[in-house]
């Protein structure tokens, strides 16, 4: 393949692909003259390096720098020639560039390990560097086409018949020289080392260099706007101009270095992923790219005026900022609503239902112009009118059902079943997904139209009302005025919607390709360090949410750290994950002003310190080592721990291998040693969660602080006799966690290994009179320590349930907490059983929930009546 003079040809990964040889692609970078700037600018020869390839222009809907707009050709055109998109490379590396998206860094081939162990990481970085320098080659040559007419178009400036004047040249090529100078010197000294690599090659401090010169692009993104609009009024008034513009693609290449800082972005996590804690690069590598999401945060606003804006016919232009789908409570009921915040005004609209066939357009709802806009305290916001709650356990059986039908997809895809089963089983999953959504969210999030109406919308989680409420108070900064839009503008704003909208699927799972991440399912454990960054002191402490079905929950919250500006909490949770795919931090200042009192839901309002999200990548967090991050949220630093465990590893029920304590012991063992009826462990926490837990939101279901729980383990193992004490000081929610931990570490489950399969059928008998001969023998059939502890934990579970008002825990919430503990068998006996990860939250679980709901559902069962009672037939299932 030719290389342009000049630029150091570049090595192909050591390792070619498998598979037959990649075929030699054309030399496409063999430089022509333009004829057509030749003819328009009579006297300026074209510089040598000019580049003018026939390449279709939108033969794909997405370039290759991952921008999402479809190319269309001009009318009357079959192709537009276009910039050269293939790296100058050898063929391998040129194929490799194509497969993973012209330089995106390429996927780990079979048998690499993503890990940072010296010799595969080693390769890793090799590989993502090598698919980068295509990559950036890519970026050079567009960079070229771009200033190949300048020098001629200067050239003419002078002469009595200009194309442009030098200041418009100036302001449509602005830094563009000087960012392509950048990016030539940095391409040339990375370029050796990927070719002659070995253990010993440093390049981090090249990346740190890029990044510090960023400062250039920022200048560049502050004068796009203005190049473009330059660059549009030139084109409609010169037709020189315009035929230049057209071949060259002018507007399209002027985006291009918004789109690199992307790309180099994702290129420094992907390098840091493969990079040793302690190699020389590690911290440059950090410093670069804590750079370059510093700079993209600043620019978010700024970014591609082509996509997030409409020209309304005052010729005033209206950005889009950021829009989503959200939950109206409208006319006393739930509507599901996508919203679109523009630079001056808040759109709610709905899609039309259309032919098929036919273009989806929304339909407007209501607006309210951002100078209008208010958001009413809390305590001044009028009563929140009567909505309709749906009970938890109706959300938990949806999940359940929502898990098995996903179950039956996967069987029918790897029996190669009927197209039309799956589609059937699909629309089924979106219509009970779409339920989810619709019901779930519950918090309020209320904004105001100072001429007198209200809206009000229910969110899930405290993290979206945040991102909403800063958009907009951040726009208000701004001099806004009042307007009322005319039924045509109404119409041009809302048919833009369609066109600009960030957001285009509902929040479900059954949207998602199938090539996409399932998510996790399992147990992610965090442990919350520390946080810095406050400017003054406060009573401080965090949330963590995890999204699930589509929408983000809260599981786990620290303690208060009171009256300090570097809260230690070092606390861990143990959150269960279901899907999940990202996890927020939360962190709040808590409020002790009871008069602050929220109308629509009677709690006190806590003040939003900070908020931030994190990917959960697989591959990062799925080892057995503690991977600690820190996450950055207005100026506030929070670090945290965390490891994941799959939920098939982390609920084997492991023997304890010394006898004398109490958790991973048989509980025939440990009653017979204490020489009591109930567990001593068991006894004195349900006693304490009925003094002074039974009315705490959320008891059994809130995760306890993972250290405390460890810490009550202990004494309870070694029998230490200051046992009361510590359970009058520990945190309810710990000694609430300590049980169920007793119970999900039994060697094998209460109900007993032997009788679970019978438990499974017997629950699943339709006559009620045979399903309750069943039960009850299978309950007579367990040891009587077994029986006893299962009566006396029942009996608690429905003394918590009868708090339900106050607590928000019912019968179906408990049967979902503890069915799984109570039954799910050991090791040996549930080998075979699983396929899926989300095979064992929909069957098994579903079955073993139901189980225990039976019996708290059940009236009072006594220990002596039961055992009276001997049927005169068979009920063995």
């Amino acid at each position: 393949t030719a290389v342009r003079p000049g630029r150091q040809h570049c090595p192909a990964p050591s390792q070619p692909p498998p598979g037959p040889a990649a075929p030699r692609l054309p030399p496409s970078n063999v430089c022509y003259p333009c004829p057509l700037i030749t003819h328009l600018l009579p006297g300026c020869s074209p510089p040598s390096s000019l580049l003018l390839v026939d390449f279709n222009y939108g033969t794909e809907d997405y370039d290759a720098e991952g921008n999402e707009e479809p190319k269309t050709l001009p009318e009357g055109s079959e192709a537009m020639p276009y910039i050269d998109e293939s790296p100058t490379m050898s063929p391998q590396l040129s194929a490799r560039g194509q497969e993973s998206g012209d330089g995106v860094s390429p996927t780990p081939t079979d048998g690499l390990n993503t890990g940072v162990d010296a010799g595969k990481g080693l390769e890793m970085r090799k590989l993502v560097l090598s698919g980068f320098l295509a990559s950036e080659e890519i970026y050079i040559n567009q960079l070229e086409a771009l200033l190949l007419p300048m020098k001629p178009l200067k050239a003419t400036a002078t002469t009595s018949q200009p194309v442009l004047t030098l200041q418009q040249i100036e302001t449509i090529f602005y830094k563009i020289q000087d960012i392509y100078e950048i990016h030539k010197e940095f391409y040339d000294n990375l370029c050796p080392k990927v070719q002659q690599w070995d253990s010993n090659i440093t390049m981090g401090h090249l990346f740190q260099k890029l990044a510090s010169q960023l400062g250039v692009y920022k200048a560049f993104v502050d004068n796009y706007k203005i190049a473009l609009e330059t660059a549009e009024k030139c084109s409609q008034s010169n037709y020189q101009f315009q035929k230049i513009s057209e071949i060259l693609a002018v507007r399209a290449l002027l985006y291009k270095p918004i789109d690199r800082v992307t790309r180099s972005t994702l290129v420094l996590h992907d390098l840091l992923k493969h990079t040793p804690s302690d190699h020389p690069d590690y911290p440059l590598l950090q410093d670069a790219l804590r750079i370059s999401q510093n700079f993209l945060s600043s620019i978010n606003e700024d970014i591609d005026p082509r996509r997030t804006a409409v020209t309304t016919p005052k010729g005033e232009t209206r950005q889009l900022i950021k829009d989503g789908f959200l939950v109206e409570l409208s006319e006393g009921s739930r509507k599901l609503r996508h919203v679109f915040l523009f630079t001056d005004v808040l759109l709610c609209a709905k899609l039309k239902k259309t032919a098929v066939g036919k273009h989806q357009q929304y339909d407007c709802k209501w607006y309210v112009p951002l100078a209008d806009l208010v958001f009413p305290s809390p305590e001044e916001s009028e009563h929140c009118p009567q909505v309709h709650v749906i009970p938890d356990h109706e959300l938990e059986d949806m999940k359940m059902k929502i898990s098995a039908i996903k179950s039956e997809v996967q069987k029918e895809k790897a029996n190669k079943g009927q197209s039309r089963a799956i589609e059937r089983l699909k629309k089924k999953m979106f219509e009970n997904e779409f339920w989810l959504l619709l019901n779930s969210p519950a918090i309020p999030f209320r904004i105001h139209n100072r001429n007198g109406k209200s809206y009000l919308f229910l969110l899930s989680s405290d993290y979206e009302r945040s991102e909403w409420r800063e958009a907009i108070q951040k726009l208000q900064k701004k001099d806004l005025q009042a307007f009322v839009l005319s039924s045509v503008e109404l119409q041009v704003l809302t048919g833009s919607c369609f066109k600009l909208r960030t957001v285009h699927n509902i929040p479900v799972t059954s949207n998602k390709d199938d090539d996409e991440s399932p998510g996790l399912y399992g147990f992610l454990h965090v442990i919350v360090h520390s946080a810095k960054g406050f400017k003054q002191s406060a009573n401080l402490y965090c949330t963590l949410e995890v999204d699930s079905f589509g929408y983000f929950v809260s599981k786990a919250k620290t303690r208060v750290f009171r009256d300090t500006t570097e809260p230690q909490w070092n606390e861990e949770f143990e959150i269960e994950l279901e899907g999940s795919q990202s996890l927020r931090i939360l962190c709040y200042e808590k409020c002790y002003d009871k008069t602050k009192l929220n109308k629509d839901n009677n709690e006190i309002v806590d003040k939003i310190m900070g908020k931030g999200q994190i990917q959960l990548d697989p591959q990062a967090v799925q080892t057995k080592n503690w991977h600690m991050d820190v996450i950055e949220m207005n100026g506030i630093k929070v670090e945290f721990s965390m490891k994941f465990t799959s939920r098939d590893m982390s609920l084997k029920r492991t023997p304890s291998k010394k006898q004398t304590g109490v958790f991973g012991v048989k509980i025939s063992v440990v009653t017979k040693r204490e020489r009591s009826k109930v567990p001593y462990i068991v006894r004195q926490c349900i006693e304490e969660v009925e003094k002074r837990g039974i009315e705490e939101v959320g008891i059994y279901r809130i995760s306890g602080v993972a250290t405390d729980i460890q810490a009550l383990k202990a004494v309870f193992d070694a029998n230490n006799k200051d046992i009361l004490v510590m359970l009058s000081d520990m945190d309810i929610n710990a000694i609430a966690g300590t049980l169920k931990l007793y119970f999900r570490e039994l060697p094998e489950p209460l109900l007993t290994d032997r009788l679970y399969p019978a438990f499974m059928e017997g629950i699943a008998l339709s006559d009620p009179a045979a399903k309750e001969n069943c039960m009850m023998h299978l309950l007579r059939s367990l040891p009587d320590p077994n029986l006893i502890t299962f009566l006396f934990l029942l009996e608690h579970l429905k003394r918590v349930a009868e708090k339900e008002p106050i607590n928000k825990m019912s019968l179906h919430n408990l049967a979902t907490v503890f069915g799984p503990t109570l039954l799910r068998p050991s090791e040996g006996e549930s080998k075979g059983h699983l396929t899926l990860a989300s095979d064992i939250w929909s069957h098994d679980v579903m079955a073993q929930v139901q189980v225990l709901l039976y019996y708290l559902q059940h009236p009072p069962i006594s220990f002596t009546e039961l055992k009276r009672n001997t049927l005169y037939f068979s009920t063995d299932v």
